[in-house]
């Protein structure tokens, strides 16, 4: 019908469509009328199956409400649909069951490719998944056939965070970790204890709580270092989520951030900019994250290597940390 009203021939207007045409202006104007008048809506799932594809990537997150993983999801929405893509939102909730089952619930519904942010599935399930789908991986390093894995640069970041607080002079800076099961938490923490060991200060395991990387667990692990009663100047913490939580804490004890205790979180979520004080912390591009993977999936799906790569960490400083007051 697009194709009568626009005095072509449908092919020329599949082509227009597919934006394979080349085609005199005229013609392209003709079409894009019949196609206003007409009200015709191409159908994606048509012309995906007639390509052998269904135009849609499956997407395997941990929590759609969380605050960075929300933010990689909008990057990779915003990247798929510059390509005629449609993602498909699943959570993982960190269980590798779940994940697994996430994955075979895609593969039913025929994605033409997998994101996985995160996660605790085995390298050996991911390699599995690949043999089937192009499979982009974040939060890894690991090669396989028909994987590309994205990785950020946890070690440093963290590493940018202590030494910022050792050269503002702080020398007693406790640590909130995240997850041990997350291999990011484990990077964060040994570049926590690789900045102290360059400094010439011993680690101790008293100045240092586990956190789980939410809010909660932050405050929890602030409340536990203080009631230990153990002196600290600063404190970091592995994500901002957990920061927010211990600058509740030490609200509760009437200790002022930064003048009692400076504060670093670790990902430069909004909320970090909106905190009080506003948050100094290590940026981690999570929305760009979501554009690179996305890209990179796309990459595999015309048959080309991705080469992207995550922007290096950068420290960005704010108000929540100063130099120790001076004890009298």
């Amino acid at each position: 019908m697009v194709a009568e009203a626009a005095g072509v021939s449908p092919s020329t207007v599949s082509r227009i469509l597919n934006g394979t045409a080349v085609v005199a202006d005229e013609k392209r104007q003709a079409v894009d009328a019949a196609i206003a008048r007409l009200g015709f809506v191409p159908n994606p799932v048509a012309r995906g199956l007639a390509g052998g594809r269904t135009l849609s990537i499956g997407v395997v997150t941990q929590a759609i409400d969380s605050p960075f993983y929300g933010v990689a999801l909008r990057g990779i929405e915003d990247e798929l649909d510059k390509a005629g893509y449609s993602p498909l939102f699943v959570s993982g909730h960190w269980n590798a069951v779940e994940e697994a089952r996430c994955i075979e619930m895609l593969r039913a519904r025929r994605v033409d490719g997998i994101v996985v942010l995160g996660g605790r599935l085995s390298d050996a399930a991911l390699r599995a998944c690949a043999k089937a789908l192009p499979t982009v991986v974040t939060g890894r390093m690991m090669k396989a056939p028909n994987l590309f894995a994205l990785n950020f640069d946890n070690f440093s970041g963290a590493r940018l965070a202590t030494e910022h607080l050792l050269a503002l002079g702080h020398r007693r800076i406790a640590f909130i970790a995240g997850d041990p099961g997350h291999p990011d938490a484990m990077e964060r923490e040994r570049g926590y204890r690789e900045a102290l060991e360059s400094a010439g200060i011993a680690y101790s395991s008293a100045l240092v709580a586990p956190g789980l990387f939410h809010e909660d667990g932050g405050l929890a692990a602030a409340e536990q270092l203080l009631e230990a009663r153990q002196r600290f100047t600063a404190l970091f913490a592995a994500n901002d989520q957990m920061a927010v939580g211990a600058c509740l804490a030490l609200h509760r004890r009437a200790l002022r951030v930064p003048d009692d205790v400076s504060v670093v979180g670790f990902d430069d979520l909004l909320v970090s900019r909106h905190a009080l004080p506003p948050l100094t912390t290590v940026h981690q591009p999570a929305y760009e994250l979501g554009q690179i993977a996305s890209q990179a999936i796309l990459q595999m799906l015309r048959g080309e290597k991705p080469t992207s790569t995550m922007p290096a960490p950068r420290l960005v400083v704010r108000e929540s940390t100063q130099r120790p007051s001076p004890r009298p």
